[in-house]
Protein backbone atom coordinates (compact mmCIF):
# COMPACT_ATOMS: atom_id res chain seq x y z
CA UNK A 1 0.00 0.00 0.00
CA UNK A 2 1.10 3.40 -0.87
CA UNK A 3 1.91 6.13 1.19
CA UNK A 4 -0.24 9.49 1.79
CA UNK A 5 0.89 11.94 -1.07
CA UNK A 6 3.90 13.80 -0.39
CA UNK A 7 3.83 16.61 1.62
CA UNK A 8 4.92 19.45 -0.55
CA UNK A 9 2.04 18.67 -3.21
CA UNK A 10 -1.20 20.28 -1.60
CA UNK A 11 -4.23 18.25 -1.65
CA UNK A 12 -7.09 19.94 -3.13
CA UNK A 13 -10.89 18.50 -3.08
CA UNK A 14 -13.16 19.07 -5.98
CA UNK A 15 -16.70 18.27 -6.82
CA UNK A 16 -16.81 19.75 -10.94
CA UNK A 17 -14.79 20.41 -13.89
CA UNK A 18 -14.85 23.96 -12.87
CA UNK A 19 -13.60 23.46 -9.68
CA UNK A 20 -10.80 21.18 -11.02
CA UNK A 21 -9.88 23.70 -13.96
CA UNK A 22 -9.54 26.13 -11.07
CA UNK A 23 -6.84 24.00 -8.97
CA UNK A 24 -4.96 23.61 -11.83
CA UNK A 25 -4.56 26.94 -12.87
CA UNK A 26 -3.58 27.77 -9.51
CA UNK A 27 -1.55 25.49 -9.65
CA UNK A 28 0.36 25.82 -12.88
CA UNK A 29 0.58 29.69 -11.85
CA UNK A 30 2.62 29.00 -8.74
CA UNK A 31 4.59 26.40 -10.63
CA UNK A 32 3.29 24.03 -7.80
CA UNK A 33 2.52 20.18 -8.26
CA UNK A 34 -1.10 19.87 -6.34
CA UNK A 35 -3.15 16.33 -5.46
CA UNK A 36 -6.71 16.32 -6.90
CA UNK A 37 -8.89 14.73 -4.55
CA UNK A 38 -12.61 13.78 -4.91
CA UNK A 39 -14.89 13.98 -1.66
CA UNK A 40 -14.82 11.96 1.27
CA UNK A 41 -16.62 8.41 -0.19
CA UNK A 42 -17.20 9.46 -3.84
CA UNK A 43 -16.89 6.53 -5.35
CA UNK A 44 -20.05 5.15 -3.31
CA UNK A 45 -22.30 7.57 -4.55
CA UNK A 46 -20.74 9.27 -7.49
CA UNK A 47 -18.51 6.30 -9.32
CA UNK A 48 -15.31 6.87 -11.03
CA UNK A 49 -16.10 7.82 -14.07
CA UNK A 50 -16.90 11.62 -13.32
CA UNK A 51 -13.66 11.84 -11.36
CA UNK A 52 -11.57 10.59 -14.81
CA UNK A 53 -13.69 12.72 -16.74
CA UNK A 54 -13.02 15.71 -14.54
CA UNK A 55 -9.43 15.09 -14.50
CA UNK A 56 -9.23 14.76 -18.66
CA UNK A 57 -11.34 17.96 -18.90
CA UNK A 58 -9.21 20.01 -16.38
CA UNK A 59 -5.81 18.50 -17.85
CA UNK A 60 -6.98 19.79 -21.43
CA UNK A 61 -7.55 23.15 -20.66
CA UNK A 62 -4.48 23.39 -18.26
CA UNK A 63 -1.82 21.30 -20.02
CA UNK A 64 1.06 22.81 -17.86
CA UNK A 65 0.08 22.20 -14.59
CA UNK A 66 1.76 18.98 -12.85
CA UNK A 67 -0.88 16.88 -10.47
CA UNK A 68 -1.28 13.78 -9.30
CA UNK A 69 -5.69 12.25 -8.42
CA UNK A 70 -6.84 10.48 -5.67
CA UNK A 71 -10.21 8.92 -5.66
CA UNK A 72 -11.65 8.30 -2.13
CA UNK A 73 -13.67 4.66 -2.53
CA UNK A 74 -14.64 4.98 1.53
CA UNK A 75 -15.08 1.18 3.13
CA UNK A 76 -16.35 0.05 -0.12
CA UNK A 77 -14.50 -2.64 -2.05
CA UNK A 78 -16.39 -2.71 -5.47
CA UNK A 79 -15.86 1.09 -5.53
CA UNK A 80 -12.40 0.74 -5.35
CA UNK A 81 -12.75 -1.89 -8.32
CA UNK A 82 -14.89 0.17 -10.26
CA UNK A 83 -11.79 3.04 -9.70
CA UNK A 84 -9.39 0.44 -10.82
CA UNK A 85 -11.67 -0.52 -14.07
CA UNK A 86 -11.89 3.26 -15.06
CA UNK A 87 -8.35 4.01 -14.69
CA UNK A 88 -7.54 5.64 -11.78
CA UNK A 89 -4.01 6.04 -10.62
CA UNK A 90 -4.55 6.19 -6.48
CA UNK A 91 -7.37 4.90 -4.55
CA UNK A 92 -7.97 5.53 -0.91
CA UNK A 93 -9.96 3.13 0.76
CA UNK A 94 -10.60 2.74 4.21
CA UNK A 95 -12.23 -0.89 4.87
CA UNK A 96 -10.38 -3.49 6.76
CA UNK A 97 -6.94 -4.19 6.55
CA UNK A 98 -7.88 -7.46 5.14
CA UNK A 99 -9.59 -6.65 2.52
CA UNK A 100 -7.19 -3.74 1.41
CA UNK A 101 -4.02 -5.75 1.33
CA UNK A 102 -6.33 -8.29 -1.01
CA UNK A 103 -7.30 -5.06 -3.02
CA UNK A 104 -3.55 -4.07 -2.88
CA UNK A 105 -2.47 -7.00 -4.51
CA UNK A 106 -5.16 -6.69 -7.65
CA UNK A 107 -4.30 -2.90 -7.51
CA UNK A 108 -0.87 -3.03 -7.60
CA UNK A 109 0.54 -4.91 -10.54
CA UNK A 110 -2.13 -2.61 -12.71
CA UNK A 111 -0.10 0.51 -11.76
CA UNK A 112 -2.41 1.96 -9.42
CA UNK A 113 -1.55 2.96 -5.99
CA UNK A 114 -4.07 2.10 -2.84
CA UNK A 115 -4.20 4.45 -0.16
CA UNK A 116 -5.73 3.31 3.31
CA UNK A 117 -5.61 7.03 4.99
CA UNK A 118 -6.91 10.36 3.45
CA UNK A 119 -4.52 12.96 3.59
CA UNK A 120 -5.55 16.24 4.93
CA UNK A 121 -6.64 18.86 2.53
CA UNK A 122 -5.84 22.22 2.18
CA UNK A 123 -8.94 23.12 0.27
CA UNK A 124 -11.72 21.46 0.19
CA UNK A 125 -14.15 23.31 -2.48
CA UNK A 126 -17.68 21.82 -1.95
CA UNK A 127 -18.90 25.01 -0.54
CA UNK A 128 -18.05 26.96 -3.53
CA UNK A 129 -20.28 24.75 -5.87
CA UNK A 130 -21.74 27.25 -7.97
CA UNK A 131 -18.99 29.67 -7.59
CA UNK A 132 -17.58 31.95 -10.50
CA UNK A 133 -14.28 30.04 -12.22
CA UNK A 134 -12.48 33.46 -11.02
CA UNK A 135 -13.33 33.23 -7.45
CA UNK A 136 -12.52 29.66 -8.11
CA UNK A 137 -8.98 29.82 -8.73
CA UNK A 138 -8.48 32.62 -6.55
CA UNK A 139 -9.61 30.53 -3.55
CA UNK A 140 -7.40 27.82 -4.64
CA UNK A 141 -4.44 30.31 -5.38
CA UNK A 142 -4.75 32.06 -1.78
CA UNK A 143 -4.62 28.16 -0.54
CA UNK A 144 -1.51 27.25 -2.20
CA UNK A 145 -0.03 30.90 -0.86
CA UNK A 146 -0.74 30.22 2.14
CA UNK A 147 1.10 26.73 2.65
CA UNK A 148 3.81 27.90 0.50
CA UNK A 149 4.28 30.33 3.62
CA UNK A 150 4.69 27.87 5.50
CA UNK A 151 7.48 25.37 3.46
Amino acid sequence: MSPPPRRESAVIVIHSLAQAVAALSAAAEAGRPIVIASAADAGIYAGPGWFREALHGAHEAVPMAQFSSLFDCGDDAGAAMAALRAGLEAIVFTGPAEVAARLNDILAPAGARLITERPAAVLDLGVWFFADNESLRRRCADALASIAAFC
